[in-house]
């Protein structure tokens, strides 16, 4: 296989690459990372497994990779021991990395969604407390309401009956002055009547001696 691998990289040259992508360093062994693509070059650095590299060029024919490391250092790694994903330990350690967030995130929810429910509970509690005042208040205006409604009902009466007594009080007034006229009149008429049948009386008693003495002269002369 590696046999079959070096062929084809012999036959396609020394080809650089359209667009840079990420590859690492396998996670078998440490790689060294080289001036120029060959053993003869001196050695810059040596990688470890996992290491993430940037590749910016590839020489197909001598088998090396141009790469830069995120510090900005840059050389030549042969590139059979490049992938193109991390390596399993790396992964397992970021998958690690990840649970442990995730574990942590979780908690955090649970804490969160635990003070949210107690929250929801003590809103809970207050909205049925204020849904009972609302009902004892309501129940309390219902209360005031009828009783102001009696009030009225008992001051329109008192009114009525205000009115009806100041009636009543114009209406003994005016049979008093009434009466009083009444009264003064049937005394001027009695006086009256007393006058006409002593003035009556003073007359017949004036005339009817007259006549008799007429009688008596008429009498004589027969």
């Amino acid at each position: 296989m590696k046999q079959i691998l070096a062929v084809g990289l012999l036959l396609i040259g020394l080809a650089p690459l359209a667009g840079a992508e990420s590859v690492w360093v396998s996670d078998q062994f440490e790689i060294m990372l080289r001036t120029g693509p060959s053993t003869s070059n001196a050695i810059e650095r040596v990688l470890s497994s996992g290491t993430e590299l940037e590749v910016l060029e590839q020489d197909n024919e001598a088998g090396y990779s141009r790469v830069r490391t995120r510090a900005g250092t840059e050389g030549w790694v042969l590139t059979r021991y490049l992938m193109n994903e991390p390596s399993a330990r790396e992964q397992l350690a970021t998958l690690t990395r990840r649970l442990t967030s995730a574990s942590a995130e979780g908690s955090s929810l649970t804490s969160q969604l635990d003070a949210v429910r107690g929250e929801y509970d003590s809103a809970t509690r207050q909205i049925a407390s204020l849904e009972r005042d609302k009902a004892r208040l309501e129940s309390e205006l219902a209360e005031i309401k009828r009783t102001a409604a009696n009030v009225l009902s008992i001051n329109d009466q008192n009114k009525n009956l205000r009115d009806q007594l100041a009636e009543a009080e114009i209406r003994s007034a005016t049979l008093e002055q009434q009466n009083r006229a009444l009264t003064s009149q049937t005394t001027r008429y009695w006086f009256m009547t007393g006058a006409l049948v002593l003035v009556v009386g003073m007359i017949l008693g004036i005339w009817l001696p007259r006549i008799r003495w007429q009688r008596r002269s008429r009498y004589d002369r027969f």
